[in-house]
């Protein structure tokens, strides 16, 4: 399995319009030597163990409980909500989810990059921060945001990882 690489947001990223509003940000990208579905990403991505950590601590904080289930039901397209997410954007192969104080986003994208010697799908993870707003607009960032930057990078690249792990498995 190739390694997760950091990379601009594509133009075609839901994410995308987020950046001219000032807002934080990032694109972590995982080539895999084989065809994955995006609902089969999805439900992967939502369904880690490392990501079931932070399914059970939202559920404690602020009591939005989820199961295997519901990330199928949202990888399918059945559901709009996901624990303490709601889809904000879906297109068919790419989700934007906005946590339910609209500080954060979480976008998920799936990509045929095969070519002629062999089938390899792109999985896309991205995060939006959204900057605190003031009376004259969107605010600054502050320390504890900046001191945080780098555990968030690290544990982006461990869920993306794991999400790749658990579907070259399958």
């Amino acid at each position: 399995m190739s390694q997760v690489q950091r990379s601009t947001l594509p133009d075609s990223a839901l994410s995308k319009h987020y950046e001219a509003k000032g807002a934080y940000t990032d694109c972590f990208y995982l080539d895999l030597p084989q065809k994955i579905s995006f609902e089969a990403y999805v439900e992967a991505f939502y369904t880690t163990p490392l990501f079931k950590l932070e399914r059970k601590i939202l559920a404690l904080l602020v009591r939005k409980p989820s199961t295997d289930q519901e990330a199928k039901a949202l990888a399918q397209g059945d559901v709009s909500k996901f624990s303490s997410w709601h889809v904000e954007d879906r297109e068919e192969q790419q989700i934007l989810l906005s946590d339910f104080m609209h500080k954060t986003r979480s976008w998920l994208k799936a990509e045929d990059i095969s070519d002629d010697q062999q089938a390899k799908t792109r999985l896309y993870f991205g995060s939006v921060v959204v900057p605190p707003q003031t009376k004259n607009g969107p605010g600054e960032f502050g320390f504890l945001f900046h001191a945080t930057t780098g555990l968030h990078v690290a544990y982006s690249k461990a869920l993306l990882k794991g999400a790749g792990k658990r579907l070259s498995q399958s």
